[in-house]
């Protein structure tokens, strides 16, 4: 699986601690910046993940800033963009079964790594359902 990461300056130091993570789990990771802890704006981040994805250069996208709002509002102007904020347990697993969700989201100021690390495989371990929540993914691009 291919994974396109970035994050704003809030969300670097979290996006190295899951860049190590996945390459441990032998995902094919694109580091889409920052490279460091210098201030940035983060809607250009979300931009890149976003482009990947929808080039299909990706099939998934993480997305980190301090609270993972901002950088999830910027993707979601994206058709075809679903990032889901993983803000609890619960989330993770309905972001994959009901909206199939293309981007994951974090805080890197309100998230432990411990937790983003047990989201992503909640996440990765559920499968979209399909049927009536595809209708309504369908409706979210018209």
């Amino acid at each position: 699986m291919n994974i396109a990461i970035a994050s704003d300056h809030a969300g670097f130091e979290i996006k190295t601690a899951i860049i190590n993570y996945l390459k441990q789990k032998d995902f094919n990771v694109f580091d889409l910046g920052t490279d460091g802890e210098k201030s940035v704006d983060y809607p250009v981040f979300a931009d890149k993940v976003s482009a990947y994805i929808l080039a299909q250069k990706a099939d998934l996208g993480i997305l980190i800033c301090g609270t993972g709002i901002g950088i999830s509002i910027r993707a979601n102007r994206h058709k075809g963009i679903r990032a889901a904020l993983l803000y609890c347990d619960d989330v993770a697993v309905m972001s994959k079964q009901h909206n199939n969700a293309n981007i994951l989201v974090f805080g890197g100021r309100t998230m432990a790594i411990s937790d983003i690390v047990h989201r992503i495989e909640l996440f990765l371990n559920t499968s979209f359902e399909g049927g009536r929540h595809q209708k309504r993914i369908d409706l979210l691009d018209q």
